[in-house]
């Protein structure tokens, strides 16, 4: 842009005194001081190269030359002001519908809490939930799909920042009928590798974290695969097989006596549930607001 149009502050203050006849009232029009006003015009006048107000006693009036840029200018600071207005808009329509992609934990058993925290900071706010697999979420991040995700895998995708919001433990988990429930000795990894499990799909936060904490060993191939953790829980309580699960997820069916919690020896099955948001950007508005909830544990 030209050096001597890139003041449109210093032109709208010279639309204001031709509106209202003098640079005093032009600078309370603008909530601004008289000397700062006339501060303004002078360097505008600076810049153009030529005069553009008459000062007197009985107030300011613009010169020809004031005059004719005047009129040049006054569509130039209106489209500036139309843009100034479309830029607020578009800010005021994403802060006010804030798009989550969430994990199945975190989806069911966390994020009601968090949603509902946040309804009491920014109740115009819109929320659009979608839930998948950690793979799913984290795949939807990086596609500018959604603002945030929450995913509970160990594993994370390049392009992403983290920040852990819980901290959840994975529980093998068998009906009451089980042969497993009445065990006395605690489960061995080998063991627990060794046993077809009731499992989510490949790309599931659960099941990937299971592999890593029995790694270098592989888990054999699943009994069944579902796709829902209530599935999962209703299969196991029918004696079709174990299953392990995040303890958020069967913590009222093992109270409830409904599954029992079996458990297994050497091995740290705890796992952090992670916030997700494309590295390098910042979170504003409703998204950042859900954020601080979201690691506060509200």
């Amino acid at each position: 842009m030209p050096l001597r149009v890139t003041d449109l502050a210093g032109f709208e203050l010279l639309l204001s005194v031709a509106q209202l006849g003098s640079i005093g009232a032009a600078a309370r029009a603008h909530g601004i001081s008289q000397p700062a006003a006339s501060a303004r015009i002078r360097q505008l006048e600076a810049q153009i190269g030529v005069a553009l107000v008459d000062r007197s006693p009985r107030g300011s009036r613009l010169t020809d030359s004031g005059a004719l840029v005047a009129d040049w200018a006054r569509p130039v600071v209106e489209a500036a002001t139309d843009l100034e207005a479309g830029i607020a808009a578009l800010r005021a329509r994403r802060d006010e519908h804030l798009r989550v992609a969430a994990s199945l934990t975190v989806a069911e058993y966390l994020l009601p809490r968090w949603l509902a925290a946040l309804r009491r900071v920014d109740p115009g706010t819109a929320v659009a939930l979608t839930s998948g697999n950690s793979g799913e979420v984290a795949a939807q991040v990086l596609a500018r799909e959604v603002d945030l995700g929450f995913v509970e895998g160990p594993d994370l995708p390049a392009g992403l920042d983290a920040e852990t919001v819980a901290v959840d433990e994975l529980r093998l988990v068998v009906a009451p009928g089980h042969p497993w429930a009445r065990r006395r000795r605690p489960m061995r990894p080998d063991e627990l590798a060794a046993t077809p499990l009731i499992s989510r799909e490949r790309g599931s936060g659960t099941r990937r974290a299971l592999e890593v904490a029995l790694a270098p060993a592989e888990l054999a191939e699943p009994l069944l695969e579902l796709s829902s953790t209530t599935a999962i829980k209703s299969a196991v309580m029918e004696g079709i097989g174990p299953a392990v699960l995040g303890a958020h997820t069967v913590a009222a069916e093992v109270t409830a006596g409904t599954l029992v919690a079996v458990d297994v020896g050497g091995l740290d099955l705890h796992r952090e549930l992670r916030l997700v948001w494309r590295a390098g950007s910042r979170l504003r508005g409703p998204a950042a607001d859900l954020a601080a909830i979201a690691v506060r544990g509200a």
